[in-house]
């Protein structure tokens, strides 16, 4: 009976790590971009400490976004129907895209792959986010 009282709360706190975590990861890479041609005007190393100082924020967030969101699907009722599941495996491949492809753009030393690399991060991030809301739907 007490976990049934304390439901409420945990599945606040979830949703509410998860809904934040998502805020750094995905909201954290399009404020970045918007910054990277301002940056680029207070010298040719500042994006890339400004990127450095993100990724201390953003690589955290993303495993909160793991595990919180391992812990979301948990929570929900197993008698999901087969489109659901197939948007959920989807997603996990897209949320494992977008990492790999930030964890790429951070180690990319090329104005190409930089750019491809970060269009990927940043993509699957918000194609991840919206396919959020779906299942959640």
């Amino acid at each position: 009976m007490i976990l049934a009282q304390l439901a409420p709360a945990a599945d606040a706190v979830r949703l509410s790590l998860h809904v934040l975590a998502a805020t750094v990861w995905v909201g954290g890479q399009l404020t970045v971009v918007g910054l990277v041609p301002t940056a680029r005007q207070l010298g040719e190393d500042a994006p890339r400490r400004i990127a450095r100082a993100f990724s201390r924020l953003s690589w955290p967030a993303y495993a909160v976004l793991l595990v919180t969101g391992v812990w979301n699907v948990a929570a929900v009722d197993r008698g999901q129907g087969s489109a659901w599941q197939a948007v959920l495996g989807a997603k996990i491949t897209v949320v494992l895209l977008a990492g790999l492809g930030a964890w790429l753009h951070g180690r990319a030393r090329s104005r190409l792959g930089l750019a491809v690399w970060g269009a990927v991060a940043g993509g699957a991030s918000v194609v991840a986010l919206v396919m959020g809301v779906v299942l959640a739907g």
